[in-house]
């Protein structure tokens, strides 16, 4: 069973930068497609951006582009979200998920596609 823990939320000033990470034990995140979330208090969770499971591919959505980077390193086995420009709209308990894939390029869009979850970490962005 793959267990996600992911750390590096924090409050940080608009404008500022923070780098999530998300690092796997029991089980190896070589295997699997990856993706961040973010859910905001009232508002259902959405994606962030997403990874393949060679890191060939990525996704990121439009509110994020330019802004967020997504990366893995499964030699380490964590994933990262490098966060640049933040605003106070990114403020959202943020959660990394992994899914088994069988193809090295696919990358999964939805939430209800993941099976496996962190806990989530909280990024505040004041104004």
């Amino acid at each position: 069973q793959v267990q996600l823990v992911e750390s590096g939320g924090g409050l940080v000033q608009a404008g500022g930068s923070l780098r999530l990470s998300c690092a796997a034990s029991g089980g190896t995140l070589s295997r699997s497609a990856m993706g961040w979330f973010r859910e905001a208090p009232g508002n259902q969770r959405e994606r962030v951006a997403t990874i393949s499971r060679s890191g060939g591919g990525v996704s990121v959505a439009n509110s994020v582009e330019g802004r967020f980077t997504i990366s893995r390193d499964n030699t380490k086995n964590t994933m990262y979200l490098q966060m640049n420009s933040l605003k106070p709209e990114d403020t959202a308990v943020y959660f990394c998920a992994a899914r088994t894939s069988l193809n090295m390029m696919s990358l999964y869009q939805t939430a209800s596609e993941y099976n496996y979850w962190g806990q989530g970490t909280q990024v505040t962005v004041s104004s």
